[in-house]
């Protein structure tokens, strides 16, 4: 069994590894791209929605589980029997995730092309008002079209994880060991995707997308395709935030619609990008981390918050957003590792030609010095008094 602490350590990674990863892709588009994205939920609850769709009613057919029911009304008998029979095959756990992975990419770029291509010329304030819209429709959707995740209510999702619990190591209970298994895959994948935006961010396209974030002109004045660049930074932006949501899903097991609030996967990223440091990766991962931490101890240890302060202490995360918001704003703009400069690879080229020294000439061999004047067609005399 683990202690308080090691589930609070536990369930501090598996909420920091999904922020991470939503973040992560935040600073490609602000940091970088100088996009800004008021809309993340667009993509976060896009790939929460693939994982709330997809694989149960595909597992379902595969396994020939719920014939003639309804899926969405009847969702609890069915995803039961369908990880009952999931815990004893792993290739099929393992297979099911790898699809759905591949869909969530494929479909959280799709929203991101199909958000972007209408208004990817528009002023950097009327982007930000369109992507914050499309975040709302997509939230709209999932509330008031119950066939797609079961609206208000939620619905279940398969566990690609669940045969870790077949099994014990250091004594723990099955139920933990699935969350330590799928809080490790979680994290792995933050740190692939950290690795592939350090990679992305120090490429041609990451100075490209530095140059059109600081002089749109001059980037036009050298050739490069600011509508091209834009659009790409935003669809990889998008397939990246959406596997942040997809893991969540898989992690809390359902998908709830109101749980993918314009506040929890946009504010709140927002926050820790601008804490940590815009445009610098390992910045905006310690802001992550700072934030989520302090958010989770005020949660863990709310009933020692509790005499100190003058309301309920559940909207202490909320206050502070907002004091973290305007602290860093005032204080600390640039964040807590600002921006560095790009380290490029260092080309040799042929080395420079090297110049012979003179030779040295002894008095003897030395040049003579000629007297040059001015020849003048005629002569002054010179009168003595």
């Amino acid at each position: 069994m683990l202690s308080g602490e090691s589930l609070f350590m536990l369930d501090l990674v598996a909420t920091f590894a999904p922020y991470m990863i939503i973040t992560l892709s935040l600073n490609l588009e602000y940091g970088f791209g100088g996009v800004p994205n008021f809309g993340k939920t667009l993509a976060v609850a896009g790939g929460a929605f693939m994982v709330g769709y997809l694989p149960g009613r595909i597992l379902a057919g595969i396994m020939g589980v719920g014939q003639g029911m309804d899926y969405v009304a009847q969702n609890a008998q069915i995803i039961t029997e369908i990880n009952n029979r999931l815990v004893f095959n792993v290739p099929l756990s393992l297979g099911i995730l790898l699809i759905t992975l591949v869909a969530v990419i494929l479909f959280g770029a799709f929203l991101g092309l199909l958000v972007t291509v209408p208004v990817v010329r528009l002023r950097a304030d009327y982007l930000a008002m369109t992507f914050l819209a499309a975040g709302e429709v997509i939230l709209v959707i999932g509330n008031n079209y119950p066939p797609l995740v079961g609206g208000t209510l939620g619905i279940g999702v398969p566990d690609p994880f669940g045969w870790a619990s077949t099994f014990s190591v250091l004594g723990l209970s099955p139920g933990e060991m699935r969350n330590v298994t799928v809080t490790l895959f979680m994290a792995i994948t933050a740190i692939i995707i950290f690795l592939y935006a350090q990679k992305l961010t120090h490429s041609p396209l990451g100075r490209v997308l530095r140059a059109i974030r600081d002089d749109e002109n001059s980037a036009l004045a050298l050739g490069k395709d600011v509508t091209s660049n834009r659009l790409k930074v935003i669809i990889f932006a998008s397939a990246i935030a959406a596997i942040g949501g997809a893991l969540y899903a898989f992690y809390t097991a359902n998908v709830i619609s109101t749980a993918y609030s314009r506040v929890s996967w946009t504010f709140w990223p927002w926050v820790m990008v601008m804490l940590g440091g815009a445009a610098n990766n390992l910045g905006v991962v310690c802001g992550t981390f700072i934030f989520v931490a302090v958010r989770k101890l005020i949660i863990f240890y709310k009933d020692i918050f509790g005499p100190f302060i003058p309301f309920d202490v559940v909207w202490l995360d909320m206050l502070l957003l907002g004091a973290a918001l305007v602290f860093i704003l005032l204080y600390k703009p640039e964040g807590l590792l600002p921006e560095k400069p790009i380290k490029t690879i260092k080309i040799e080229g042929p080395p420079p030609p090297k110049r012979e020294a003179p030779e040295e000439t002894s008095s003897s061999q030395a040049p003579s010095k000629k007297k040059v004047g001015l020849k003048l067609p005629f002569k002054f005399k010179v009168r003595k008094k």
